[in-house]
């Protein structure tokens, strides 16, 4: 890689931190100084690093191709591709049995690879995480700090240091992550090695685990039932639930306009599935916000949303005109769900670690009537693939009252007009 290429790829790395950097005004005010730390090290960095290197390149371009002077010493790094596949399955043996939850990531902190205790450690599974940026499974307050100091490292400046937070309330949220620099065999850039401990010094214990992990732990084949798994059959018995109250209440007054009818749409879900249940109506081309339905604790919060203007919301806008489900956990962009009057993301200020959002329609080939997006907050379990079937499913049975209710609305005009 050039050093063109290289300056342009850390430029572009500065930018995209900078922009994650802007949703901490969205922060309580006490959780906003790990921020703050990271904007000024980030701009510590603009001026002694990315400012010197833009100067070089520039005075290396005028005296035609001086600035390869700076690629010299930097080669050698190729013989240690000598090592026998015992010694990398050793290597492959000692990462994943390690106590302490390990991670190898990218600049950008994208998961490389996971032990088995940080798959515990974050809820996820190893192929799950691969690919996606760690900084999901963090608390948004520390989000940017720990990328910053994941270029920071990757860049060669030194091991470093710093406390990060699960979100939530969930045990050991406080967590104390050492990062280090290395260079993969064959590769030109570092990575950096990520560990995970609890800020307490003590180990922290693994979140609850599904049916399919605890069948595949050790022993399992012994002790587990034969029988379906009990996790299963009460969350199972729970979705059951949900669909035959959704069904009471659709039901129980079929000649409600649109707005009362997924007002009542919102309270079955509010609450017992979802912390936040936005309704929005597709009226003939024009998205408008029906209903809001939150925590009774978060009313400024209810009323921004209300407020947004549903159009300019990526996930919304997506649902109504392609037809398509959206299921995230932890989702990267802060601004999927739009921002507030003052620029804040939504996002950001509702601490959403899972989203749903499913267009509501009768059927593939049918117009969409408007959108249904139900968000999770907290220390809350995110939403899995069998609870969004369910979603799914309510939002036809929702499309289908209220194509019903259009005539009912239609005659009950006519009368009054008569």
């Amino acid at each position: 890689m050039t050093g063109a290429e290289e300056f342009g790829a850390e430029l572009a790395d500065f930018r995209s931190r900078v922009d994650e950097l802007r949703t901490a005004r969205a922060l309580p005010a006490q959780e906003r100084l790990s921020a703050l730390d990271a904007a000024l090290f980030e701009l510590e960095h603009a001026a002694d690093v990315l400012w010197p290197r833009y100067e070089e390149l520039a005075a290396a371009a005028r005296g035609g191709g001086e600035g390869r002077r700076r690629q010299g010493g930097q080669g050698g790094q190729g013989g240690q591709g000598g090592q026998s596949g015992q010694e990398q399955q050793l290597l492959r043996a000692l990462f994943q049995r390690m106590p302490m939850a390990v991670a190898l990531l990218d600049r950008e902190t994208v998961v490389r690879r996971l032990n088995f205790a940080a798959t515990q450690l974050f809820g996820m599974r190893a192929g799950f995480a691969t690919g996606r940026r760690l900084t999901g499974s963090l608390r948004h307050d520390g989000r940017a700090a720990l990328r910053g100091q994941v270029a920071a490292v990757a860049r060669g400046e030194g091991a470093r240091s710093l406390l990060v937070h699960l979100p939530g309330g969930r045990a050991g949220a406080a967590l104390r992550v050492t990062l280090s620099a290395l260079r993969p065999p064959g590769e030109q850039r570092n990575a950096v090695l990520a560990v995970f401990q609890p800020a307490d010094g003590r180990r922290p214990g693994p979140p609850p685990v599904g049916a399919q992990a605890a069948r595949s732990a050790p022993g399992a084949a012994q002790s587990a039932p034969a029988g379906p798994y009990l996790a299963e059959v009460v969350r199972h018995a729970e979705l059951m639930d949900l669909l035959d109250a959704m069904a009471t209440a659709l039901l129980a007054r079929r000649a409600d306009g649109p707005a009362e009818l997924l007002e009542r749409v919102a309270r079955v879900l509010q609450g017992r599935f979802a912390d936040w249940v936005v309704a929005d109506l597709n009226d003939a081309g024009t998205l408008r916000r029906l209903v809001v339905l939150g925590p009774a604790q978060a009313e400024g919060l209810r009323a921004a949303m209300a407020d947004g203007d549903p159009a300019d919301c990526p996930l919304v806008v997506e649902a109504t005109a392609a037809g398509t489900s959206a299921l995230q956990v932890q989702p990267d962009d802060p601004e999927l769900f739009g921002r507030d009057g003052e620029g804040a993301a939504l996002l950001v200020r509702a601490e959403v670690t899972s989203l749903v959002c499913v267009p509501l329609r009768t059927g593939p080939t049918t117009p969409v009537r408007g959108a249904l997006t139900l968000l999770r907050s907290g220390g809350r379990h995110a939403f899995e693939m069998a609870e969004a079937g369910v979603v799914d499913r309510i939002s036809r049975h929702v499309a289908l009252a209220l194509a019903a209710a259009e005539p009912a609305r239609g005659r009950n005009t006519a009368e009054a007009a008569s």
